[in-house]
């Protein structure tokens, strides 16, 4: 048992260096604080106890004057004592309910007669019932969403933006069980949100039961590391729940190769922060004096294989190059399918060429392009004639940089193909900033981009309000249903059309 003399924050303790750490024990120190006012303890007092799963805190109150010391000089007395601890909240019960017990004032003497040990073990016993039937209550990552309102963002956009990053963890395979919000003009350079917001996380993070904090943008890694030490919480970003979804969805050799290679580059600048043993020189024969240190081996290894995969990928490239080549000496025109994620490109794509691609309700459900040939009938003239038709990865606002290098033979096909055509979930809130972000990317392309079809799917989802307005926003557009195949024979002539078009 150890005890801290002080107030909990001036005696705090980063959550991943206290003597025990873990939702079902408590850290193994008491804390003796002392004040001069009457009055019970301050909850900034009780939320460092909270953070630090203190095992106790006791507040003593102390008067000003009382007895006099031999040779001059007065001294106070404990008038009375406040005795905290934490208590189990279980996800039945109200996420506001505090998360500590304080008893009444009372004199030191009764204090005195407190077994701290045996609290202590009851205490924990609780805890480790709540933590078991947590864990048995469900398998995957319990989040906490934490959103960050900057002075660059509407309301809209940036409600949006954490529905979008809610989707996204419950594609991950993630509960989310909370979301928290903040504005301020810019992030915090080191730990996003404000000091007195990453208390506020790291206690909910203690009364809701969650392991795992994700926010609504990407980090750097020194404000991951900062947010760890302070919040005692694995701490992940947009761009790494991503790169999950994505290595859970590759299936293809290529897409797994990709996936590997985005996650090792995401890795690579994260390395420093991982742990103390990575900074030490390891031990052993051959491995004293001067030499590497484990963190500088790991570096040179993932640079080792992000040059190996970075050499497939670019095999990779070139192999799905020859193919193109030789479609193109067939004089096939060929059509790319993108849009935003969950737009229906696969669906359609089924469809349309009866097709057998994977399609769910998921953001990112298939990866791996797939090229299908789709005989069409000229309305005008009854001549048939064939387009292949290409399925690509779907876009997703900023999406992180790791991915669009990882993905530039998959990226390829978007940028070599004669024409696209760009698929938009009109039943989305947000669909018109969807429309921008995939238009966005494009525009970033290495290679401009044949001429662009936009076709508005779920139709048969939306009001009569939302209808008029995309009309009379997009009055180039093809409005269809997908799912329930509105629309697809004016579809199939406009693709004519713009294939005739990209050939003049």
């Amino acid at each position: 048992m150890r005890v801290g003399v002080g107030t909990p924050n001036q005696t705090k303790i980063p959550p991943l260096e206290l003597p025990r750490y873990g939702a079902e024990r408590l850290c193994g120190i008491r804390c003796i604080a002392t004040q001069l006012k009457s009055e019970i303890p301050k909850k900034v007092d009780l939320t460092a106890m909270a953070i630090q799963r203190l095992d106790a805190l006791v507040i003593l109150t102390v008067t000003e004057s009382g007895f006099e010391k031999r040779g001059g000089g007065a001294t106070g007395f404990v008038k009375e004592t406040y005795l905290a601890h934490l208590i189990p909240v279980t996800a039945a019960e109200n996420s506001e309910q505090n998360a500590w017990h304080v008893s009444l004032p009372q004199s030191l003497d009764m204090l005195t007669k407190q077994d701290f040990l045996d609290l202590v073990v009851g205490l924990e016993a609780e805890f480790s019932q709540e933590f078991i039937a947590q864990q048995v209550e469900v398998d995957a990552d319990r989040v906490l969403i934490v959103g960050l309102m900057t002075q660059d963002l509407t309301e809209a956009d940036f409600e949006n933006g954490l529905a979008e990053i809610a989707r996204l963890v419950e594609t991950a395979g993630g509960e989310v069980l909370q979301t928290m919000r903040q504005k301020r003009s810019q992030p915090h350079p080191q730990t996003v949100v404000g000091a007195g917001k990453v208390q506020e996380i790291a206690l909910t993070v203690q009364t809701i039961g969650a392991n795992l904090v994700v926010f609504d943008r990407d980090l750097s890694p020194a404000q991951v590391r900062n947010l760890e030490a302070q919040i005692g919480m694995r701490i992940v970003d947009r761009t790494e729940v991503i790169l999950d979804i994505f290595a859970q969805r590759a299936q293809s050799r290529a897409g797994k190769l990709q996936v590997e290679l985005a996650q090792l580059e995401y890795m690579l600048p994260r390395l420093t922060g991982r742990g103390e043993a990575m900074s030490r020189l390891g031990g052993g024969i051959g491995t004293r004096g001067p030499g590497e240190t484990k963190l500088e081996t790991e570096r040179r290894t993932i640079s080792r294989r992000i040059t190996r995969l970075q050499q497939e990928v670019n095999q990779l490239q070139a192999h799905r190059s020859r193919m193109r080549q030789r479609r193109q000496k067939q004089d096939v025109p060929t059509i790319a399918l993108v849009g935003y994620t969950n737009a229906g490109k696969s669906t359609l794509l089924n469809i349309l060429t009866n097709a057998d691609v994977y399609t769910a309700d998921q953001l990112f459900a298939t990866l791996d392009p797939t090229t299908r040939r789709l005989p069409i009938m000229d309305a005008e003239t009854g001549d048939r004639k064939s387009i292949l038709l290409t399925d690509t990865v779907g876009f997703i606002h900023e999406l992180p940089p790791p991915l669009v290098d990882a993905f530039r033979a998959t990226l390829e096909e978007v940028t070599e193909a004669d024409a696209l055509l760009h698929l938009v979930d009109l039943s989305h809130p947000a669909w018109q900033s969807q429309i921008r972000s995939v238009m966005s990317i494009l525009s970033e392309m290495p290679v401009t981009p044949g001429p662009i079809l936009l076709a508005l799917n779920k139709i048969d989802c939306v009001d009569g309000e939302t209808l008029a307005l995309a009309r009379e926003e997009c009055p180039q557009a093809v409005f269809i249903s997908a799912s329930q195949r509105l629309g697809l024979d004016n579809l199939r002539q406009k693709m004519l059309q713009l294939i005739e078009y990209a050939f003049t």
